[in-house]
């Protein structure tokens, strides 16, 4: 009855207002359109990150064109989950773990924070050492300096910049993500495999075949990812004036819905697609050759060049260094803001360092730990595939948190995820579950 009234209302309200005085639908413009795109796309991009192109590169050098399909079945459950994320940080104005904090009890908050933490900083050394490496095979000099250069620099962008300088870098470094697209021109693809490859799953029961599945799972649908875009919607909504939670604010809310469906199908697709032409090239080039023994992304990238040249070599090794320039700052900020909303610290990349030192401390500690891995007897490239495991298994609780989270009035008020978004949600943790309990079979059977 009340639903009633409230629609009656609002319906007199516009109803009386001269046709004159009605806003004008505006044209559509790609500029302003592209201008939209924010949380969704950088995502979607930094989730191409070394880390992932080295799992990528394995899975194509191992499985070749027949693992393809991951791709396309990852697509709409990643962007569920995304989508998911994102309206939680839009609608409450807090990030996952600031939800967690004021909804849940301190000791499950700890478990996952502390686990996120520990991920991003084996994923941020990986990066690093891939990039490292990537850029030695193109200029040469030592690993180790690159590094550094490379840890620092991130850092200090994200501390130095302007927020809204800042987003825009991290726009234009999606670009660099095109590289792969390219590296498609130089390899000799049987478009026919590749195809069949993408929409007819092979399926093999090996330990091997799952503990892929599970890495590839866990680069695509990370928790990094689901952290990232949330809190990046509620630093959005913070630095905008004319925003408010939607919770707390209603007006506007189909608008901003509609908004980051766009962005997330966009930063999804832009990511798969990338995904997808790592595995197609590195199929047609290295796995075609025999070379299925591929433990990092520098490594694919230094294979190619005897088989597809030395233009291939350098699109895909710039490739990495691009990727990495763009997820390292994700990486360390998904972990600080994770950390920071979880105690309740002033947070946001927007903020000053004096205004939020506690939360630019987190985000220099995870980068610094990130950098010292790669000066011990710890091989961060070795962990480079085992990283993507770990998230993998990770992502699992952390979806069930998210989709439960997601569904409540507390947190949610009147917009509680429902209808197909809801069970598409809870289809991509069922999938994520199944390949971890997969892997597990797989590892017992070879056990025994």
């Amino acid at each position: 009855m009340a639903q009633h009234k409230a629609s009656t209302g609002n319906h007199t309200k516009t109803g009386n207002k001269p046709a004159a005085e009605a806003k004008p639908q505006q044209p559509f413009s790609l500029k302003r359109f592209l201008q939209s795109l924010g949380p969704g796309l950088i995502t979607g991009a930094s989730d191409d990150d070394p880390s992932g192109i080295g799992t990528y590169s394995q899975a194509g050098a191992q499985l070749g064109y027949g693992i393809g399909w991951t791709m396309l079945f990852t697509f709409p459950l990643m962007v569920a989950i995304q989508e998911i994320s994102a309206r939680v940080g839009r609608v409450t104005g807090h990030g996952i773990s600031g939800n967690v904090c004021r909804h849940y009890p301190l000791w499950l908050l700890n478990i996952v924070v502390a686990l996120l933490f520990i991920a991003n900083t084996i994923n941020i050394g990986a990066d690093l050492g891939a990039m490292a490496d990537a850029t030695t095979l193109l200029v040469g000099g030592h690993p180790i300096l690159y590094v550094l250069l490379f840890g620092v620099a991130s850092v200090a962008a994200q501390i130095i910049l302007d927020y809204k300088r800042y987003v825009a870098v991290l726009k234009w470094l999606t670009l660099s993500l095109f590289a792969y697209v390219a590296a498609l021109a130089f390899a000799r693809i049987s478009w026919g495999e590749a195809l069949a490859g993408i929409f007819i799953p092979r399926l093999a029961w090996s330990e091997n075949y799952y503990t892929t599945i599970v890495a590839i799972f866990g680069t695509t649908i990370s928790p990094y990812l689901f952290f990232w875009q949330a809190s990046q919607e509620a630093e959005d909504q913070r630095v905008d004036s004319r925003k408010h939670p939607l919770i707390e604010k209603h007006y506007g809310a189909q608008k901003e819905f509609s908004r980051i469906r766009a962005d997330t199908i966009i930063g999804m697709a832009f990511s798969n697609l990338i995904a997808l032409s790592i595995i197609v090239t590195v199929a047609a080039t290295l796995h075609v050759a025999g070379k299925t023994d591929i433990q990092s992304s520098a490594q694919a990238a230094e294979a190619l060049r005897p088989i597809a040249g030395p233009f291939a070599e350098a699109i895909f090794a710039l490739g990495i260094v691009g990727t990495g320039l763009l997820a390292v700052p994700v990486l360390a900020g998904s972990a600080a803001y994770a950390v920071g909303e979880g105690r309740k610290w002033p947070v946001g990349l927007a903020r000053k360092p004096k205004e939020a030192a506690a939360f630019y401390g987190v985000l220099a500690l995870s980068a610094g730990f990130g950098i010292a891995l790669n000066f011990t007897s710890i091989n961060p490239i070795s962990a480079l595939y085992w990283s993507a495991v770990i998230n993998g298994v990770l992502a699992v609780p952390v979806m069930v948190l998210l989709m439960v989270m997601a569904r409540r009035h507390d947190v949610m008020g009147r917009y509680v995820i429902t209808g197909p978004l809801y069970w598409l949600g809870w289809l991509s943790t069922a999938a994520m579950l199944l390949s971890v309990l997969a892997m597990g079979v797989g590892w017992l059977l070879d056990a025994v």
